[in-house]
């Protein structure tokens, strides 16, 4: 009975190898006759890669073009911003020293009355 198990096994031994060499044939049939259309999906990838390429450069360029323009933008509100804010304290120095001028203009009107009576007074009194 020994024999008859051992040759069972030599038996699916040869046909495990065997089962083996015919799918490697079989692979590499269907690989030499895939080749051109390997070559044809290879050069398909490649194609897709460049454009995906392409569009992200295309993208990252819009993305910094906007980003130039809001930086723009910024900078020209804030110089708009810098230059509403030189114009408001530009105004408020000249009224101040408007206001400065007035008082300035308003003691030597005092003064002057001043002086005009303390003359009038000293004429009578002469």
């Amino acid at each position: 009975m020994r024999h008859a198990s051992n040759n069972e096994l030599t038996d699916r031994r040869s046909a495990a190898a065997d089962a083996k060499s015919a799918l490697l044939t079989a692979y590499r049939a269907a690989k030499t006759a895939a080749e051109p259309s390997q070559a044809a999906r290879q050069a398909e990838r490649i194609s897709l890669v460049e454009a995906r390429g392409a569009r992200r450069a295309e993208r990252e360029r819009l993305k910094h073009e906007e980003r130039t323009r809001l930086e723009t933008l910024a900078a020209e509100e804030q110089a708009a911003i810098g230059g509403a804010a030189a114009a408001e304290i530009e105004a408020r120095q000249a009224a101040e020293n408007a206001r400065i001028s007035r008082v300035v203009e308003d003691e030597a009107a005092r003064k002057a009355e001043r002086d005009r009576r303390y003359a009038a007074r000293k004429a009578r009194q002469a």
